[in-house]
């Protein structure tokens, strides 16, 4: 088997090839594991996408463009929680300067933002981001604007991108979930 190729121009040479000899590979044993080497192999790999997810998510905090998404949120601190909610409802997204607190909970009062809950949008300010000995990320800023006046103070836990959010400025509101990156289409 052999191929020519034949040059364009004039002055460039042809290329010859040898005959090429395909070869079957037989693939090797597989490697046979034991229980414990599948657990210890599996929690590594954790491990490993534990450490990915909190370097994206302390990176989006530290750039500023971030979602906090909520798996349950606590108002005031009755200590009840709202485990029932709708995570694209319920979030606190800052852009650069631009900043919301969504929370919307199912209880068949519309609340002032329509969902059952509260919206508030304004410009991010006071930004401030420290590492404890633990490795845990804290960040705060403050989300300003004529109808909103709320300091924010979260948490982003090491090696995870599991976080927690407490916002005051009003009834005292505790979200708890996942800082994920995020850029909106104008900020692209």
């Amino acid at each position: 088997m052999g191929f020519c190729a034949s040059a364009q121009d004039a002055n460039e040479v042809d290329i010859e090839t040898s005959d090429v000899q395909l070869e079957m590979i037989t693939p090797a044993q597989p490697v046979q594991e034991t229980e414990q080497e599948i657990k210890e192999r599996e929690k590594k790999l954790r491990e490993m996408n534990d450490e990915v997810a909190y370097a994206k998510a302390s990176n989006s905090l530290r750039r500023g463009y971030f979602v906090l998404v909520a798996d349950n949120i606590q108002i005031g601190n009755m200590g009840y929680r709202h485990y029932d909610i709708n995570r694209n409802s319920n979030f606190v997204l800052v852009q650069g300067t631009d900043g919301i607190i969504q929370f919307a909970l199912n209880t068949g009062y519309s609340g002032s933002n329509g969902l059952g809950g509260w919206t508030g949008k304004g410009e991010v300010r006071k930004q401030r981001m420290t590492y404890d000995d633990n490795g845990d990320v804290h960040y705060q800023f403050s989300i300003v604007s004529g109808t909103v006046n709320a300091d924010v103070f979260i948490t982003l836990f090491n090696n995870s991108k599991r976080a927690v959010a407490t916002i005051t400025g009003g009834p005292t509101i505790t979200i708890y979930g996942e800082i994920l990156p995020y850029r909106d289409k104008k900020h692209r």
